[in-house]
């Protein structure tokens, strides 16, 4: 077998992961990590700007009792467009990190399957 193994995956098809796949995986690992730092840092971004869009929102309120500001402060579409905002970042740091999650499974398929044939070859010798 040598530089590449095969699994069976639950829907019976059989995929082979090559030392290239692993290789492959490894540059989408350092690919990746741009990515997500970028997508974590704007979420994190974007809930702290919505505590201060909502002081601010809440300030411009013509209501006279904090509930009334706060419910015009929450329904104003400069609000809901910042909760869009970090909903789209929220889902692109989870996309990012499950395809980092994904590349680094495929590197442990291999090494594994790598041992295990490195270890059938030598109790075949």
């Amino acid at each position: 077998m040598g530089s590449q193994t095969q699994f069976t995956r639950r829907n019976g098809k059989t995929m082979e992961i090559t030392k290239d796949d692993a290789i492959k995986a490894r540059d989408k690992i350092w690919e990746t990590r741009h990515d997500l730092a970028k997508s974590t840092s704007d979420k994190s971004y974007l809930k702290e700007f919505l505590k201060s869009k909502l002081a601010l929102l809440m300030s411009e309120s013509t209501e006279t009792t904090m509930t009334g500001k706060e419910m015009y402060a929450k329904a104003h579409p400069d609000y809901i467009a910042l909760l869009h905002g970090i909903k789209v970042a929220e889902e692109q740091e989870i996309k990012k990190k499950w395809e980092m999650e994904c590349a680094r499974l495929t590197i442990e398929i291999y090494r594994t399957e790598s041992a295990n044939n490195r270890a059938i070859d030598r109790a075949m010798q």
